[in-house]
């Protein structure tokens, strides 16, 4: 891989870098531009990188370019990087939700190769989900260049249309918290009839890594391995009858549904302050 430039040296930048030095990229092909002294200290000392305070310093010669800033400094930033990626035409990589394609090449005044990619929090341990959508000007091995840097990550999927990405920050980009949520509510109840707070926790927590390899590893859909360990008449049927009582189902169609219309909000509220 060429040289690859990071605009932003936060969470997820910093996870991206870990996954591809554990692949094989040579620390000295890659750049970080960070404002914070200390994370570019503690980027340089545990990973061998390039840092840089200056953006356009790290972007310099840089053939893929990595945004990993938080959405309302994209424009800004986007503007500032304006004579190096009219001059190198990178591949761009977005990792900013919610902000479009269109809106990423009119800050950067130029037509060029994006992808955008909505990665979660877990890729900090390389047990990412992450979507992806590619322009038409990325090329067959741009976009092989774009899914080896997320690869490092956890898993990646590409999305045939750009507006898919708010389902995919709806269902994946903020999901990891859905599933905290159910943990604290089970270690919560546990903790209410009796068990200690220490126990119900960890048992919660157990019980969430577990059934996610499961799935993960199985093969078999939720549906099956649900049916598989619900007996007729037995505990988890009495729960799941609880749950479809309560409509559940309804109720996370709804939590999903107001997060995918929050990312299209704050894409136009994006859109009306640039």
């Amino acid at each position: 891989m060429n040289r690859i430039a990071f605009i932003g040296g936060g969470n997820m930048a910093t996870a991206l870098i870990a996954g591809m030095i554990r692949h094989g990229a040579q620390p000295g092909g890659i750049a970080v531009a960070e404002p914070r002294a200390e994370a570019l200290h503690e980027l340089s000392r545990e990973y061998g990188v390039a840092t840089y305070t200056d953006n356009l310093d790290a972007a310099e010669g840089a053939s893929i370019l990595v945004l990993a800033v938080k959405p309302q400094m994209l424009a800004e930033v986007c503007r500032h990087l304006r004579p190096a990626v009219q001059k190198y035409r990178p591949l761009v990589i977005s990792i900013a939700a919610g902000i479009r394609i269109h809106q990423i090449e009119r800050w950067l005044d130029a037509a060029l190769p994006v992808v955008r990619c909505m990665p979660n929090t877990p890729a900090m341990f390389g047990a990412g989900a992450t979507a992806l959508y590619a322009n038409a000007r990325v090329s067959a091995p741009q976009r092989a260049e774009a899914q080896h840097v997320l690869d490092a990550a956890g898993l990646t999927v590409w999305v045939p249309e750009e507006e898919q990405l708010d389902t995919v920050t709806a269902l994946s980009g903020s999901g990891p918290a859905y599933f905290f949520l159910m943990v604290e509510a089970l270690e919560n109840a546990a903790f209410s009839q009796g068990l200690s707070r220490e126990t119900a926790r960890a048992l919660a927590a157990q019980t969430a890594f577990g059934a996610g390899r499961m799935l993960v590893e199985s093969g078999e859909t939720a549906a099956a391995l649900r049916r598989k360990v619900t007996s007729p008449n037995g505990t988890t049927q009495a729960a799941l009858d609880s749950f479809r009582t309560d409509h559940f189902a309804e109720v996370v169609a709804r939590a999903v549904d107001a997060a995918r219309r929050r990312g299209v909000e704050l894409s136009e509220d994006m859109e009306s302050k640039t």
